[in-house]
């Protein structure tokens, strides 16, 4: 096919970041909703991306982790959910940051800073970090996992051990009034415990979407994290145990426009 000049904007911003709204192509290129998905369509027709419920992501060809799908649920409330955690960290600091749709938020966030030391286990946030203002990022080794690219394993546990750090930053699964935070994997979970363990101060970052539900594997009790940073606030009961857990909790709320 012929591609036009907006079509090939439309590639050139997918290909950029792996994944776009189609709220966020509209505000890139100018343009209405309609016209991208009226664009966004023959793109589609010929496999050059893919469509998934409110955006567009590349193809499989392209290589790209399905990581980049979940970049796109509640994107608006990771992102901002990012900022403030992101004001968390000082210029200078050290912090663990796991593998996740939210943590590589997160890393976006933090490109203002500048002299941070990171340690990480997603080569997606390694890459990020390492382009920014005199940062020293160090990647765990390990087996890589297929569908992020983040390492896993013993040598990446012995790896974290040798840090110690100000912050650890991570994602997870789910917020459970009972059985506290929990991830999908036991990998996941056991490389969470290890960066807790390195840290002076532990922030999970979770939406609200992850609020109320039971996965596989308990990382911890909730009165092992310090902050959860998140877009809105819980439900009376799980409020009342993190409360009750003396966890600080942070909402970042949409911004509102008045008139």
């Amino acid at each position: 096919m012929t591609v036009s000049a907006r079509q090939s904007d439309i590639l050139k911003l997918v290909r950029r970041q792996g994944s776009c709204t189609i709220v966020e192509l509209a505000e890139r290129l100018e343009v209405s909703d309609e016209t991208i998905r009226r664009n966004v369509k023959p793109l589609v027709s010929e496999g050059l991306v893919l469509k998934v419920h409110g955006g567009v992501i590349l193809p499989h060809q392209f290589r790209e982790p399905p990581i980049q799908r979940r970049m796109l649920d509640n994107k608006e409330a990771k992102e901002r959910i990012a900022v403030l955690v992101a004001q968390q960290v000082q210029d200078g600091d050290s912090l663990v940051l796991d593998t996740g749709s939210t943590t590589v938020y997160v890393a976006r966030a933090l490109s203002e800073h500048s002299n941070l030391v990171v340690v990480t286990n997603s080569t997606q946030i390694a890459g990020m970090m390492a382009a920014g203002t005199d940062n020293h990022v160090f990647m765990a080794g390990g087996e890589l996992r297929s569908h992020d690219g983040a390492a896993f394993g013993a040598e990446t546990l012995e790896f974290i051990r040798r840090f110690r750090v100000r912050h650890a930053i991570l994602s997870i699964g789910a917020v459970n009034a009972t059985q506290g935070f929990m991830d999908h994997y036991l990998c996941e979970a056991e490389f969470s415990r290890a960066a807790m363990a390195q840290a002076e101060r532990c922030i999970v970052a979770a939406d609200s979407s992850k609020f109320d539900r039971s996965v596989l594997v308990q990382v911890c009790p909730l009165d092992a994290v310090d902050l959860l940073v998140t877009d809105a606030l819980p439900g009376p009961e799980l409020t009342r145990s993190l409360e009750a857990a003396d966890l600080e909790i942070q909402a970042a709320e949409p911004t509102r426009i008045t008139a």
